[in-house]
């Protein structure tokens, strides 16, 4: 047998705050194109899993042909609570690291790795002595993001959102579910203006059939597709927000909120409890104006760095 289930029963050990599945550890980690087991370092004792430090490089770009060949990430460590001590943690830490720098690598980030992040950063309330060891190893914090959820019980579209929605349709933007035809647009303005991440999750989700309908774009009166918000299109979790995005000139109109609470009308009628998402800027015009909509911050996590010379 591999270390692939015990692995995942380390870290649920390791980590109860964030457990994983066998599945989910499969896509996130095995079947991703740039995995590398090598990358993989699992501690072992007995025949007892007691830790692992996971180290990745591209092998494929996320867009074009850039490998990012001076980028190297560590999306997830941990030790066995009964292991810790023992410099164990340090050591797994330190030989992802070596051999992210024996390809090349010389700068790492801790844990913001896309397309397959476990969560965007470290949270240092629940962790605050892997917030110490990667703090003694060089990373320092580059931000913090937020995560955010929001009740959806007894939700419904607020008058506000519902005047505003007339006022844009009566100017001549028009909102819908994207028809097949719309689709080529919304990846590109996603890729275009947003980040290839984005853009390869919409398209990755679709083509794995998700519905049409957990997506709202909006044209304005030329045309031009000026924004979209979705749900469901991270590991086909239903209550998950976005990606959301509306162009940068259209921003302060009117256009994001309206797609965010008519997307969170679509959730509730499809029965959710809940909406939730893991990454935005703290104090970013995106989290006020999810704030604005409901949304408090449950968890914040620091998005770290590790620079070193060749």
């Amino acid at each position: 047998m591999g270390d692939g289930p015990p692995l995942v029963e380390a870290w649920r050990r390791s980590a109860p705050a964030d457990p994983v599945t066998a599945d989910r550890f499969r896509s996130l980690v095995l079947l991703d194109a740039n995995f590398d087991p090598e990358g993989l370092r699992v501690a072992v004792d007995g025949d007892r899993v007691v830790g692992a430090a996971y180290a990745v490089r591209r092998m494929t770009p996320m867009a074009g042909t850039d490998l990012e060949p001076e980028q190297g990430w560590i999306p997830f460590f941990f030790v066995d609570p009964d292991a810790r001590g023992r410099g164990l943690g340090r050591r797994l830490l330190t030989e992802a690291l070596d051999w992210l720098h024996g390809h090349g690598r010389t700068r790492v980030d801790f844990s913001s790795y896309t397309p397959h992040y476990v969560l965007p950063g470290l949270d240092a309330d629940a962790y605050p002595e892997a917030a110490g060891l990667l703090a003694s190893l060089g990373f320092r914090t580059l931000y913090e993001a937020a995560a955010m959820d929001r009740s959806l019980v007894g939700y419904r579209l607020p008058d506000g959102v519902r005047h505003r929605l007339a006022e844009l349709t009566a100017l001549g933007h028009r909102f819908a579910t994207p028809a097949d035809d719309d689709l080529v647009d919304l990846v590109a303005l996603a890729g275009d203006h947003f980040g290839a991440d984005w853009a390869r999750a919409i398209r990755q989700c679709l083509a794995a059939g998700t519905p049409l309908d957990r997506i709202v774009v909006v044209r304005d009166p030329s045309g031009r597709l000026a924004g979209w918000a979705m749900h469901g299109a991270y590991e086909s979790a239903d209550e998950r927000f976005g990606p959301f995005g509306v162009l940068a000139e259209m921003r302060g109109t009117g256009l994001g909120k309206v797609l965010l609470h008519l997307v969170l009308e679509r959730m509730r009628a499809r029965g959710a409890h809940c909406a939730w998402f893991l990454w935005t800027g703290e104090r970013s015009p995106a989290a006020h104006l999810y704030r604005a909509a409901g949304f408090s911050t449950t968890r914040v996590f620091r998005v770290l760095r590790r620079e070193a010379a060749r």
